[in-house]
This record gives C-alpha cells, structure tokens and sequence, in this order.
C-alpha cells in the first residue's frame, strides 16, 4: 500500500468516526443538533481529503467543504455530492461551533444523507481499506 493510500484510508477511518458521532448525537437529549452537525462537516471534510491524499493533491488547512471539493473537481476527481449541499455544512465547521443559538440550515436527514454520499464515494474511490 502506497503512503498516499495508507493516509487516505486513514482520513476515511477517521470520516466514518465522525459520522457515527453524528449519527449518536442526533436526536440525544440536550444536545443542540448544531453539535450533530460539526460531526457531518468533519466528516465530509475528511472524506474529500482523504480522495485528495489518494489523488496526491495539496491542500491547505481548511474547513470549507466547496473549495476543497472545487480542487478536486479541478483535479478531475468530481465528488458526487453537490457543492451547494456542502455549502449547507460548512458553517458548522468554525460558525457556529461557538453559537449557543444556530440556525438550522439542513434537516437532520439531509446532513444524514450528505455525508453518507460523501463517504459511499470516498470508499469507491479508495476501495477496499484495511
């Protein structure tokens, strides 16, 4: 296994981590679905680094879903979720992970839904990892 493999199934591990915490944290008791939603962007955002380790793509550090699938997209490598259905994300990245009060700007099953594309594509394009 290549170093850029080895890196993106590990990003991918981490993604599918960050999704299962999403996936906890939805409907919890006293938990705002703001925090719910840090966990879909992260692991949207780890999903769409992970394709770039494998593709050997740069990328800065950034929590901004649009431009990170936007270089992927430059790259060839087009992410099958939408970039406005990431724009919905990732303001839960920095916004309002400190707002005591945020807006809801998806439903639970549509962040559901966003980042399950986001990993099935990750997936297909790594394929099988360890």
């Amino acid at each position: 296994m290549t170093p850029q493999r080895e890196e993106a199934a590990r990003l991918l591990r981490l993604a599918k981590r960050d999704q299962a915490a999403m996936q906890a944290l939805l409907g919890a008791p006293g938990v705002p679905v703001a925090v719910a939603f840090f966990h879909a962007q992260q692991a949207a955002e780890k999903a769409l680094k992970a394709v770039m380790c494998l593709h050997a793509l740069e990328y800065r550090r950034t929590h901004d879903l649009e431009a990170l699938a936007g270089q992927l997209a430059d790259a060839g490598c087009v992410p099958s979720v939408g970039e406005a259905e990431l724009r919905l994300l990732s303001p839960y990245a920095v916004e309002y992970r400190y707002d005591d009060e945020s807006p809801e700007l998806l439903t639970p099953a549509q962040a559901v839904a966003i980042v399950a594309a986001a990993l099935a594509w990750a997936q297909s394009q790594i394929g099988p990892t360890p």
